[in-house]
């Protein structure tokens, strides 16, 4: 299954796993400091939440998360075949999980990643929650 994947900076994690969980029904899948996120069901979204300054900008990036790496190769293959510019990591500890993934951005310069979950990490990866705006190593 496959399922949109929506980052956003939050200034406090747990007003925001407060309201989310009201909001879609469900608890977060997975909590550590400065980071949460949400497996919601109906309708198929990946919720991440990273605690960042409240002068952050509110997105993050964005995500479709796929089951395999070779979905994440086949898209990489995909986007480059229609001459967009990617940037792959394998094997990348990234929002406490270790994970395959390609990295593309739109006209207005959002960053959109096609991940799949391998692992979990204790990690959050290169650039930890709090720091900048920023998520891993990459956005």
């Amino acid at each position: 299954m496959s399922r949109i994947q929506l980052a956003l900076n939050v200034s406090n994690l747990d007003e925001s796993i407060a309201f989310y969980s009201q909001l879609f029904g469900v608890e977060p899948s997975k909590v550590r400091p400065g980071y949460a996120n949400f497996a919601i069901t109906e309708p198929p979204l990946k919720l991440v939440l990273i605690e960042n300054a409240p002068e952050a900008e509110t997105l993050n990036h964005l995500g479709v998360e796929v089951e395999t790496s070779a979905e994440v190769a086949a898209a990489e293959n995909r986007l480059q075949g229609k001459g967009l510019e990617t940037k792959t990591e394998n094997q990348v500890d990234c929002c406490y999980a270790v994970q395959d993934k390609v990295w593309v951005s739109d006209p207005d310069n959002a960053p959109w990643e096609i991940y799949t979950v391998l692992d979990d990490s204790a990690t959050f990866g290169q650039t930890q929650p709090g720091a900048s705006t920023s998520v891993c190593a990459t956005c």
